[in-house]
């Protein structure tokens, strides 16, 4: 299937490892021209020419903190002055440090919010001209299963990523005339950096061994085993898209049937 992305401006934001990568390199085999970024520049730097050597396609690096509104402007004027303009933003970052409702302060909650929704809004806001104007746009933003069954221990993942998916329901609404889509991914349990952490943290806590917790982790998920960054770039890729332009307002779980509920 020719996903009509060939020749299409992408950004994929903390795209130099993990999920974010797998996007990053999926659109470029594609054909797309991809911007990544992400704050550490060597880190960001390997990772772009590594996805270019695979795909045979230019990778474009910008070093950007998502929770700095002026890194934000720089981003996006040098996509400007690259590209031209944005068909793809996948808005994607870290989530926010473990704890229950008292163990995050008032400036863990602030810290959170600048980088799990702000970024995403100002992401959003930067592109949105561009892809009304040219009446082409995908917008794919990267959650949490959380959204759709809280995660014990991650209350300001729950609360702030729950926001984003609001706020994304409601802006697919009003630019959906001018062919521009806005839908949500919700990864399971993916085999990323991150999910390690959070496991080793989990073993840590429960007295057991990293082997033991992540066992504890495979038997909630019906499929047997993690996912891959691969499998949610894939979706991603669907949703980037010429393809998929009658799905917008959705959130969609890539979970190995983790989630209980029905919608």
């Amino acid at each position: 299937m020719d996903f009509g992305i060939r020749g299409k401006a992408a950004l994929v934001c903390a795209g130099s490892k993990g999920i974010g990568r797998a996007c990053a390199e999926a659109l470029s085999a594609e054909g797309a021209r991809v911007a990544v970024c992400a704050r550490n520049e060597e880190t960001l730097s390997r990772a772009a020419e590594e996805i270019a050597a695979k795909t045979g396609n230019p990778v474009l690096p910008v070093r950007a903190d998502l929770t700095r509104n002026e890194e934000i402007d720089a981003l996006f004027a040098r996509i400007g002055s690259e590209f031209g303009t944005l068909h793809i933003l996948v808005n994607n970052v870290g989530g926010p440090h473990p704890s229950g409702f008292l163990g995050a302060s008032d400036e863990d909650w602030v810290r959170s919010f600048h980088l799990n929704f702000l970024s995403a809004i100002r992401c959003i806001r930067k592109t949105l001209p561009w892809m009304t104007a040219q009446k082409f746009g995908r917008i794919v933003n990267l959650t949490s299963f959380s959204v759709k069954q809280p995660i014990d221990n991650l209350i300001q993942s729950n609360a702030i990523r729950s926001a984003v998916v609001a706020m994304a329901k409601t802006l697919s609404r009003e630019v959906a005339e001018n062919n521009v889509t806005v839908n949500n991914i919700c990864p399971g349990y993916v085999l990323t950096e991150r999910l390690r952490s959070l496991i080793e943290k989990r073993a840590a806590e429960s007295q057991v061994s990293v082997e033991e917790a992540m066992a504890a982790g495979i038997a909630e998920i019906p499929a047997g085993r993690f996912g891959t960054p691969e499998e949610v770039a894939a979706l991603v890729t669907f949703l980037a898209s010429e393809r998929s332009s009658y799905i917008t307002g959705a959130t969609i779980q890539v979970d190995g049937g983790l989630i209980r509920g029905l919608l």
